[in-house]
């Protein structure tokens, strides 16, 4: 057979086995390729999808799409939602072809998910050379367009020689299915290797099994974890997506149950505990409640499960402010459990290490106090976030009120999918979610451009879940800035019926920078879609772009809903979307557009965020910028460890 032939039959015949309580798990590891052709890959994996399928259609189904990077995204939002258990392979050409997908090889390991991606390369005989589209180093000739993958890749290898292809997809399989490594695997198929004639031994070709590693805690850190929790006087539990990834989430509602301890959690931890719970705080960090955001900067012990820390969740090391905070990290990844110079990291499943907490802590329980500081900072934020629901504005609304509408008209088992901008700070927020399929926001790369595709993998996932039938909404929350960037994965869903309902908000710029922008005294720099005024040479004064992004998703096929500003534009809102739920399966795609007023914030974090000020200007509003920059840096903290729960 041809080595394209062999790596679509080999591809098709591999499984996913995993078991969680008592439950048993089998699933296809990749059920499917997305693929665009190009003369990279038309006659090796093109040729060789298109055999499979005139012989088995289900071996390996082919899905088209509209840009390489975007059929990663739908790679990464199906292996989100299956839970890192499946994912999508992605075939491309030569040239740009394949770097159209490093950045969704840099969104995948960025985030943790797993994705195959198997970009084509120049001919490795070299038989004709350069090729179109051939990058060409003359200090390097063997360096091609694919390298660029080695440091965005958990796993990169090349197949020059037809026989490297069996240890090749057997590594790259290892790594995407180990949840402590797992991230985009690369394996580069030179176009005339994709072509060529192999013996293939029929082992190679059987079905094999890939079990999920869920390793078990050490006793001894256990036991330790739980002397220093009992010993803590304001424990907090910081909750990030490896408890979503290893089921942990009926774990952890036992711990905090049983003990009192509060629990805040990471953009990608939301839905760990219902919003409602009493010991849940919501999100924490620059993006975060006020509730949790109080009681980590008095926390003298912060339990993170599954988190990776990163800057938002710990407001730039400005979060924890005891000076004798320490930390018991639970984490399958090492580089995750020794962060922030803890001496008890461990080195374990979310899941497995959260049940033997819960035996090992019987009894505990934090402090009357505490407790009461829990309620009184919940209610309290739960008040402000009913306020900003509340808001009425006219004749342009706030986004904070678009939020609480498709809030309150989506179903508890629906999902919402974000990524970049405004809109995931202020979900993260706000966002009521109960079910721990829920809430879906891509932040640990926050790519524009992510969320209608990354809502496509996510909507053949909830559908898959349903057994083709009528699955979960999901529904995308993306504003005109991130929708400009990669809008063109709704003629995807228009080719496949996919129900995809797509809240577009137009606030004619981008938001997000532009908030940012005025707080770091850059006025709103380049940050609004206006028309350019040649003789001062801005965009900031200009007229409106006359741009209609309502007829654009007309003329690619999706059916639109327009909203009219006005003081009806909320109710008439939440109608569309019920509407838009209403549709049946196999409708297509929706898209709900609605004008709000970018000049209206979401309520504050009270926290921060470390974007560098300039120190030296002619402008006021930066110097006063830097004023106030200086003054949060004073608290930033270097988190090395020490405090008095590591003695």
């Amino acid at each position: 057979m041809s080595v394209s032939q062999a790596v679509v039959e080999f591809l098709g015949r591999q499984y996913t086995v995993d078991r969680v309580g008592g439950e048993s798990y089998r699933e296809r590891l990749i059920p499917g390729m997305f693929g665009i052709f190009g003369h990279g890959n038309v006659a090796g994996v093109g040729q060789a999808l298109k055999q499979y399928q005139v012989a088995d259609p289900t071996l390996m189904p082919y899905y088209q799409g509209r840009n390489e990077q975007a059929q990663s995204h739908q790679a990464v939002g199906y292996a989100r939602h299956t839970r890192r258990r499946q994912t999508f392979a992605v075939s491309t050409s030569i040239g740009p072809g394949s770097s159209n997908l490093l950045t969704g090889a840099a969104l995948a390991t960025a985030n943790r998910l797993p994705v195959l991606l198997l970009p084509s390369d120049t001919f490795a005989t070299r038989a004709a050379d350069p090729v179109l589209q051939q990058l060409e180093h003359p200090h390097g000739y063997d360096i091609t367009v694919n390298d660029a993958f080695r440091p965005l890749s958990k796993y990169f290898d090349r197949v020059t020689r037809p026989e490297q292809l069996f240890s090749a997809l057997s590594h790259g399989l290892r790594v995407l299915t180990d949840p402590a490594e797992t991230g985009a695997v690369t394996i580069s198929l030179p176009q005339d290797v994709q072509a060529e004639r192999i013996e293939v031994p029929e082992d190679f070709l059987a079905e094999r099994e890939w079990r999920i590693r869920r390793p078990a805690p050490e006793p001894e850190d256990i036991a330790e974890a739980a002397r220093r929790i009992r010993a803590a006087k304001r424990p907090l539990i910081v909750a990030g997506g490896g408890v979503l990834y290893a089921f942990a989430t009926d774990a952890l509602r036992t711990l905090a149950e049983s003990t009192g301890i509060p629990v805040g959690w990471t953009q990608a931890g939301v839905g760990t505990l219902a919003w409602d719970h009493p010991q849940a705080l919501g999100a924490i960090g620059s993006t975060g409640t006020t509730a949790a955001n109080a009681l980590a900067a008095e926390a003298d012990l912060i339990i993170g499960v599954g988190t990776r820390y990163e800057d938002f969740t710990t407001a730039s090391r400005t979060a924890f402010q005891n000076p004798d905070v320490a930390f018991v990290n639970i984490n399958v990844a090492p580089i995750d459990a020794y962060k922030h110079g803890t001496s008890l990291p461990i080195v374990a499943d979310a899941r497995k290490a959260l049940e033997a907490l819960n035996e090992a802590l019987g009894g505990t329980r934090v402090s009357i106090e505490l407790a009461e500081k829990v309620e009184i900072e919940k209610a309290r934020w739960d008040a402000t976030v009913d306020a900003a629901f509340a808001q009425r504005h006219a004749p342009l609304v706030s986004q904070n009120a678009i939020i609480g509408a498709t809030n309150r008209a989506m179903d508890a088992a629906d999902v919402v999918i974000c990524a970049a901008g405004s809109l995931p700070g202020d979900l993260h927020k706000m966002w009521r979610v109960s079910d721990p399929y829920g809430y879906h926001v891509e932040y640990a790369f926050s790519c524009m451009g992510y969320e209608i595709a990354g809502g496509l993998g996510v909507k053949r996932a909830a559908v898959a879940e349903a057994g083709g039938g009528e699955g979960r909404d999901v529904v995308v929350m993306v504003g005109d800035g991130s929708y400009l960037m990669m809008h063109t994965e709704l003629v995807t869903a228009v080719a496949e019926g996919l129900k995809l309902i797509v809240v577009l908000i137009q606030n004619h710029g981008y938001a997000s920078i532009g908030a940012l922008s005025e707080s770091l005294g850059s006025q709103r720099f380049g940050t609004k879609y206006r028309t350019l005024d040649a003789e001062r040479h801005t965009f900031d004064d200009g007229a409106t772009l006359p741009v209609d992004l309502a007829t654009n998703a007309e003329s690619l096929g999706a059916t639109v809903h327009r909203i009219e500003p006005g003081e009806n534009a909320i109710d008439d809102l939440e109608a569309a979307i019920a509407r838009a739920k209403a549709a049946p399966e196999g409708s297509g795609p929706i898209v709900i557009h609605i004008e709000s007023d970018p000049l209206i914030d979401a309520p504050s974090s009270e926290s921060w965020w470390d974007v560098p000020v300039s120190s030296v200007s002619d402008l006021d509003s930066t110097q006063q910028a830097y004023q106030t920059y200086t003054d949060h840096k004073s608290r930033q903290r270097p988190l090395l460890g020490g405090g008095a729960g590591e003695a």
